[in-house]
């Protein structure tokens, strides 16, 4: 394939499940550096690129294309030329999209061959029909949202994709206004393919946005659905650290691997003996886990020295995982110290910048911000903080506040959102934490947005709390096993929610 006498890499077959179209389409803007923004977005999981422009300079227009062209044959993804079946000839581009009044595939067929992609805009059931008749590979369906990248005519949303989905037998891909947030409702109405432009070229982190997007599509993929890693310290006594979160993301039907950063003797009255894993043998779990079985999301927990947050935050940036939940544990229930004191600074330095979210309780937030914390506005402002450190989203747990229902503040960085749940008043609460952030982490996995994953996750950590059950004679664990029973038929794309 591509410019330099390649053999093809692919084989176009109309078959929707072999199809290499689906996951992540980008659509090109005229914006600058775009080729830069655009590797980083293939780096995060985008699979088609369709280059887009307008611009009357032929030779420009060339240039730019053949760039991306390059770009995309290096790293194994489809190269896409938008309307013009010259430039597309030209650039020997692996296919082109048509619009409803820019060519017939037939023709397009005839004069690229029958090893490229030919794609068709359309937006209601008789043209999609149409379109797979000419002998389109794929079609492109929307609008799904308005959009400001170009005038609606027609919106058919999510409804109206899900409308055509038994009769269209070639990839649909939705395109339209969509972002993480409202995507979950394309994937369930049936989308192969999420077409985007802004919602990853215009973001600040492409690689990230298209990371984000691309884990929408393990909502369809059979259990275990989506993988996390656990990063995090083992508890003996089985209530919180790495079996909690492996007990957590098995019970909500993902798959859990783990590195183990530290030995702990403990039980429900307290921790009796730590003893930290060299940091070198970190960094070899890390490896061995990273370098073969695939992880979709990150959970640390107790990092224990200032080393192995250091090696953790360098593999993270190594392995170029970036969805990764940081629950800061540093004291444990019955009050150990569960960090050393040069660790909190190299957390701060080292891994907060690497963070998707970050999930401190009161306490925490406090020790890392310097606030004294007594209310939801202090929630607030340690968030803020805890953001201009460089976490992507800070979520401030609010059970350490003796009054009312028991609130977390989530901040994204623009806009704070409120989860609330009723106070228990219950002893058994060892693991909450780690339990809390293991759920949010593995609904991401399972192709839940941010808001959405807190949420669920909240609510399954608040009934393992009103369900945990009396064990030792200390800080029983919460009850994983009932609070996945309990919240198991809302998976995602049931339509249940």
């Amino acid at each position: 394939m591509g410019s330099n006498g390649h053999n093809l890499r692919l084989v176009v077959n109309r078959d929707k499940q072999d199809s290499p179209i689906r996951g992540v389409y980008l659509v090109t803007d005229h914006g600058d550096r775009l080729a830069e923004r655009v590797e980083a977005a293939i780096d995060g999981g985008v699979r088609i690129v369709q280059y887009r422009n307008k611009g009357k300079d032929r030779a420009q227009r060339y240039a730019v294309g053949e760039e991306l062209r390059d770009l995309c044959s290096r790293r194994g993804v489809i190269f896409i030329v938008n309307d013009d079946l010259d430039l597309a000839l030209q650039l020997k581009a692996d296919g082109i999209h048509l619009g409803q009044e820019d060519g017939d595939p037939r023709i397009a067929r005839r004069e690229l061959g029958p090893g490229r992609i030919i794609g068709v805009s359309t937006h209601t059931m008789e043209e999609a029909l149409a379109a797979q008749a000419a002998g389109a590979d794929y079609i492109g369906f929307g609008a799904m949202f308005p959009t400001n990248s170009k005038e609606i005519g027609h919106l058919a949303g999510p409804e109206g994709l899900a409308a055509i989905r038994s009769r269209i037998m070639i990839p649909i891909v939705a395109i339209g206004g969509i972002s993480r947030d409202n995507g979950p409702r394309v994937v369930d109405a049936g989308a192969d393919a999420l077409a985007v432009i802004s919602a990853v070229l215009a973001h600040p982190d492409p690689f990230l946005a298209a990371t984000e997007l691309g884990l929408l599509f393990n909502r369809r993929a059979p259990h275990p659905r989506g993988a996390v890693l656990t990063i995090a310290g083992s508890d003996s006594g089985g209530g919180a650290g790495i079996q909690a979160d492996l007990k957590t993301a098995t019970l909500l039907g993902s798959y859990g691997s783990s590195v183990i950063t530290a030995l702990t003797a403990q039980n429900t009255r307290g921790v009796s003996g730590i003893h930290g894993v060299p940091p070198s043998f970190v960094a070899e779990q890390l490896d061995a886990v990273l370098s073969d079985i695939p992880v979709d999301t990150v959970k640390t927990g107790m990092l224990f020295s200032a080393e192995i947050i250091a090696t953790v935050a360098d593999k993270l940036a190594e392995y170029r995982k970036r969805i990764v939940v940081v629950d800061p544990v540093m004291v444990a229930k019955g009050g150990a110290p569960l960090i050393d004191r040069g660790a909190v600074n190299v957390l701060k330095d080292r891994l907060m910048p690497r963070t998707y979210l970050l999930t401190p309780n009161i306490p925490e937030a406090e020790r890392l911000t310097g606030l004294t914390i007594v209310d939801e506005e202090g929630m607030q402002e340690a968030a803020r903080r805890l953001f201009r450190l460089g976490a992507r989203n800070v979520l401030v747990k609010g059970g350490h506040l003796v009054a009312g229902d028991a609130v977390d503040i989530l901040f994204d960085g623009s806009a704070f959102h409120r989860f609330t749940a009723p106070r228990i008043l219950s002893k058994n609460t060892h693991g909450t934490g780690c339990t809390y952030a293991a759920a949010i982490a593995t609904y991401l996995a399972q192709g839940e947005p941010l808001r959405e994953a807190v949420g669920r996750a909240k609510e399954f950590v608040t009934a393992a709390i009103r369900l945990g059950q009396p064990l030792g004679r200390g800080h029983g664990p919460v009850n994983h096993l009932l609070a996945a029973l309990e919240v198991g038929d809302q998976g995602p794309g049931t339509g249940d929610r």
